[in-house]
This record gives structure tokens, C-alpha cells and sequence, in this order.
């Protein structure tokens, strides 16, 4: 029998952030692996016995549509290339599953729009998969802001980066077109992070990039306009030291995030100062943000509540995102909308 208290999962990929969303589907009280499905032969089973080696009846499939076919599967995390998410989230909705789609929810605001009809039409229930927007730290810092602490938010700071290692070059691969680079890789944080903390969209991004012969980029910087003199900036590369934080400047202080991606067991540090002369650091809980994602969606399906992060959101970020590689492209600053 199925357990009516467990949201039955299958997984539609072996990618490498399974290392960290296979154990969180595993672990949470209201879910159950069921099935995990790749193209590669034997590379479903070799990330089940790599990432959950103790779990049992999990069924291994070289064949993405026998996942989907499954009857007993509820819902769907899919992981796979970013020119993938479009088609593969439209085919699982179709099947009647409900998906959780690894950031990007796709590379069009229409394809977002297809998705969203889509899942409106079945009844299931999409959501772009932010991890880090679940962990509690962040929760902390809306606390902060609402307080007045730092006053009106004016700028925002945020970078991301990693040294790319030869086992992750197949983010370059492919054009910034079909989802490759840093900007669709790790930009989308960049700019989700610092969207969050304004009242509106922004309304113009002026971007620069360095470009590898695929016609991937591998570093982008930019500022986005959220007018009325406030702006957000990020910097995000694959050639640079690691670095995932973002800092909020208001008109009496400012905020500052130090680590955007925790691992399980770090400690999240918050830090603010205001302009008379009061500082803090703050060392909150840990906690692990892919865990806590995976009991939200879950927990959103099962009992009908509405998703922390929304279709709007997603078209918001993807539109950014567009207007920003454009304008890096073309060398001019670029409206939004």
C-alpha cells in the first residue's frame, strides 16, 4: 500500500546535484523515493548505490519515459540540461505528475507561460527549484529588513563564483542560446538573490561578459535598475575563488549574507551595521536548504498549499536573465519588459 502521508517521488536524471537532492527526497518525512531514470545505461543505479546505497525497492530505469509512466509516481525532480527543462517539465505534466524543476525553470518567459498552462490545465502543482531561497538564514535577514533596521533598501551586492573544475566543463558546452554558461548556471542566483529584497522588478540591466568558443560565457557583471536610484549589482564567474553571498545597503545600514549555499552542518553567519555605530554578526542554526525544499514541495502538494516560489517569479528571473545576456551581447544597457 502507498502511504497517503509520503508524496511518492521519481527523479528524471543522474546529474550531479543528485549528490545532494537524491538524500533530501530520502530523508524528508513526507516524501518517498520510488524511481530515479537516465539515458545513460546503468547510470540510474550507480547514483542510487553512490548517494542512497542503503535504500531499498527504489527501481533504476536507462529509460526516462518508463519513469514517467509509473503510476505510482506522484511528483518529479528533474535536474536535467538546462535546454532540457522546457520539454521534459511539459512531458511530465502531461503524464499527470507533479515537477520540481532545477533552476532554470527554462531559457523563454513563453516556454515558463506553456508550463504554467499547462500545469494549470492538469492540476498539478511546478515549481522552479531555488534550494537556497528554504534555508532559514534568509528568513533572518527579511526579519531584519522589515524591522527598519537598515532603513529603505538602495543597493544590492551579489556575487557568485567557483574555480570550474574539468569535471564540470560540460557547463560550457553549449551557446548561452541553449543554456550553457555561468550566467544560466550560476547568474540565476545572482540575480534571483537580489531581486528578492525589492519591492519591484527591475527595469534595466547593462551587463559585460567573457565568452569561451562554445559561445558560453564564463564571467558576467552587471547592474540592474529598479529605478528611483536603486540598483543591484552581481558578478558571477566560473574563473575566480568561491564565493556565494550578497549585501544589502538600506539608507541607515546594511546586511550582509556570507554564505548563499551552505553545506549541512555550517554554520550561516548574518552581519549588520547601522549608521549609529551598531554592528552585529549573527551565527544562526544550520540547516540543509535541499532537505527543507523538498519538504516544502512536498508538503504543497499533499495538502494543497500554494508554492513559496511562483510562476511570476520564475518569468521575472528568466526575463532578467534574457534582457542581461542581451545586453552583454550587444554592448548596450537593455530595458526589461
Amino acid at each position: 500500500m502507498t502511504n497517503p502521508t509520503k508524496l511518492r517521488w521519481g527523479i528524471l536524471g543522474a546529474a550531479r546535484v543528485n549528490e545532494r537532492l537524491l538524500p533530501a527526497i530520502v530523508e524528508a518525512p513526507n516524501a518517498e523515493l520510488v524511481a530515479i531514470a537516465s539515458r545513460r545505461p546503468g547510470a540510474a543505479a550507480e547514483t542510487l548505490a553512490k548517494y542512497a546505497s542503503q535504500q531499498q525497492g527504489v527501481q533504476c530505469y536507462d529509460d526516462l519515459d518508463r519513469l514517467l509512466d509509473h503510476a505510482d509516481i506522484q511528483a518529479v525532480y528533474l535536474p536535467m540540461a538546462n535546454k532540457e527543462h522546457a520539454e521534459w517539465a511539459l512531458r511530465a505534466i502531461g503524464r499527470g505528475k507533479h515537477v520540481l524543476v532545477e533552476k532554470p525553470m527554462a531559457l523563454t518567459v513563453a516556454d515558463i507561460d506553456a508550463i504554467e498552462a499547462a500545469a494549470k490545465q492538469r492540476g498539478v502543482t511546478v515549481m522552479e527549484g531555488f534550494m537556497y531561497r528554504f534555508h532559514p538564514q534568509h528568513a533572518r535577514v527579511r526579519e531584519l529588513l522589515d524591522s527598519g533596521l537598515i532603513g529603505e533598501v538602495r543597493s544590492v551586492r551579489a556575487s557568485y563564483s567557483f574555480m570550474m573544475r574539468p569535471a564540470r566543463m560540460y557547463r560550457l558546452a553549449d551557446s548561452v542560446e541553449q543554456g550553457g554558461g555561468a550566467m544560466w548556471d550560476i547568474g540565476c542566483y545572482a540575480i534571483h538573490s537580489a531581486r528578492q529584497w525589492f519591492d519591484t522588478d527591475p527595469l534595466a540591466v547593462t551587463a559585460l561578459a567573457k565568452y569561451v568558443e562554445s559561445g558560453a560565457d564564463v564571467t558576467a557583471s552587471g547592474v540592474l535598475d529598479f529605478g528611483s536610484g536603486r540598483h543591484a549589482q552581481f558578478d558571477i564567474s566560473f574563473e575566480r575563488a568561491r564565493r556565494t553571498e550578497y549585501e544589502i545597503t538600506g539608507t541607515k545600514g546594511g546586511i550582509k549574507c556570507h554564505v548563499v549555499w551552505q553545506l549541512p552542518g555550517d554554520v550561516p553567519v548574518i552581519s549588520w551595521w547601522t549608521e549609529d555605530g551598531r554592528q552585529s554578526e549573527e551565527r544562526l542554526p544550520a540547516a540543509n536548504h535541499f532537505n527543507l525544499e523538498i519538504e516544502h514541495f512536498s508538503d504543497c502538494v499533499l495538502n494543497g498549499k500554494p508554492t513559496r516560489l511562483t510562476f511570476a517569479d520564475a518569468k521575472a528571473n528568466c526575463r532578467t536573465i534574457v534582457a542581461a545576456l542581451q545586453s552583454a551581447a550587444e554592448g548596450r544597457t537593455v530595458k526589461i519588459g
